[in-house]
């Protein structure tokens, strides 16, 4: 099969955490399945299963995942993640499959840290505490928050399925989150930004409300 293709049949949320169970290092349930595990339940067809790890966690998770048909993907096209091969920046994405004839998985993506903190890959001022990246679902699968996988998906144009993640996802979200989400997004766009102007009126409607 060749390594360019790109057929998926994702592994259910549930499913990567049954196989992710075993590992000693922490991993969140990214893109918009963070989002949906947040509202807590499906919005939307997902076309794969995003799953964040530590960047300097990523030999640990290779060798977690031995047996496994894992690709970078370094532009252009796919080339094989050899064993003991370190991913470092700008590449961040890895895609896995469970043997070559198989379909895509699950795909990995890899979080720059310094110590205790993660920083933005696209502005390394805008980091916080690792700690406080992710929540939890019910039965304990972690996730990204939904602010700061808003800030990742958040383009000068922006994409249908993350503009309906933004409008599902914003009205319930806390005040502090949404004013971390409007400061950092200030700090990215200039303010025709379509979420700028949203969460300033929205700010704006919370200190002067009509009636």
């Amino acid at each position: 099969m060749s390594d360019d293709n790109h057929k998926w049949e994702s592994l259910s949320v549930e499913e990567v955490a049954e196989l992710m169970s075993d590992l000693h290092v922490p991993w969140w349930i990214a893109g918009g399945w963070a989002i949906d595990l947040f509202l807590g339940h499906q919005t939307r067809a997902h076309g794969d299963t995003d799953v964040l790890i530590r960047r300097d966690d990523q030999l640990e998770v290779q060798k977690y995942l031995a047996g496994w048909d894992l690709y970078k993907t370094q532009q252009p096209g796919l080339k094989p993640w050899m064993t003991g091969e370190f991913q470092s920046r700008p590449f961040d994405d890895i895609w896995c499959r469970r043997t070559p004839e198989s379909p895509w998985a699950f795909q990995l993506m890899l979080l720059d840290t310094d110590g205790d903190r993660w920083f933005f890959k696209r502005d390394s001022s805008i980091q916080e505490p690792l700690d406080e990246l992710g929540l939890n679902t019910s039965t304990g699968i972690p996730y990204m928050r939904p602010e700061i996988q808003l800030l990742y998906k958040a383009k000068p144009q922006i994409p249908a399925k993350d503009q309906s993640d933004f409008d599902l996802v914003v009205p319930y979200m806390s005040q502090k989150a949404l004013a971390w989400l409007l400061r950092n997004l200030e700090k990215r766009f200039s303010d025709d930004h379509l979420w700028i102007i949203i969460l300033r009126e929205m700010k704006a409607n919370l200190i002067n409300p009509s009636g």
